[in-house]
């Protein structure tokens, strides 16, 4: 089974490259994020006729989420209960599976902008809210994975420059503790469980040619739960998308499980 992570920033943009891509690489599951559109323009039926169930929640030129699955999704939630939020960042759903149900939270982690903004500290609470709302979640279903954008690189491996980068948004102490926290509920970074070439990043930036000079950041992640860790038999990101003609700024992280 293999299950994706893939911020298209821009899915009306970006959808004959998912189309192409999920031809040629058919995952079981793929989450995405930056839909950056409503529902009602979301793309049901192309991915019907892919052969993907999907669901999303979607939101006008900003955030957005979806989970596309080859199998029926049920018990869907949106965004995090009990924190109130504008922005479409969260969707979770069950996958039915040969080894059983498969919960599947998607996250459009918030950016934060800059430490000691607005933006920031909405960050903290909602990186709390979440922290909180994945432990009920691993009490109710054991087989889960977290997955998507998450705005931080958990160390400094996962940066091309971590020294003048220091303490900057994507790097702060206080993100990186909050992701050690979603670790400490008992998730495991499926891509650290293996040995990865050095410099392995899933986001460049448009500008200077971030791309071509390698110059990123790893920071859209997978975690799986105690349950499913012994299931993992690879996990890689996928740099091809990246050199295709207007591409996202992401790479697609894709999970392999037995």
């Amino acid at each position: 089974m293999q299950i994706a992570t893939w911020n298209v920033n821009s899915l009306s943009v970006r959808l004959p490259q998912v189309l192409d891509w999920l031809a040629r690489q058919p995952v079981d599951v793929l989450c995405l994020q930056e839909l950056k559109l409503t529902e009602d323009k979301f793309p049901f039926m192309e991915l019907r006729s892919a052969g993907y169930e999907a669901v999303a929640f979607g939101q006008k030129t900003y955030n957005g989420v979806a989970i596309l699955a080859r199998t029926p999704l049920t018990a869907l939630a949106r965004n995090i209960p009990g924190f109130e939020d504008e922005q479409a960042r969260v969707i979770a759903a069950t996958v039915e599976t040969p080894q059983g149900p498969l919960r599947v939270l998607n996250g459009y982690f918030v950016n934060g902008q800059a430490p000691g903004t607005d933006k920031f500290a909405y960050k903290m609470r909602w990186l709390q809210a979440l922290h909180d709302w994945v432990r009920s979640e691993l009490a109710a279903h054991p087989r889960l994975v977290l997955l998507g954008d998450f705005n931080v690189a958990p160390e400094d491996r996962d940066s091309y420059d971590p020294v003048g980068l220091a303490d900057t948004i994507h790097h702060t102490r206080e993100e990186r503790a909050h992701f050690q926290a979603l670790l400490g509920l008992g998730l495991t970074d499926a891509y650290r469980m293996f040995e990865q070439p050095e410099k392995s990043y899933s986001w460049w930036d448009y500008r200077m040619l971030g791309f071509q000079k390698n110059r990123g950041l790893r920071i859209d992640h997978i975690l799986v739960s105690e349950a499913l860790r012994g299931a993992v038999t690879a996990c890689t990101i996928d740099r091809a998308p990246r050199k295709n003609p207007q591409p996202s700024d992401h790479a697609p992280v894709v999970l392999t499980m037995a």
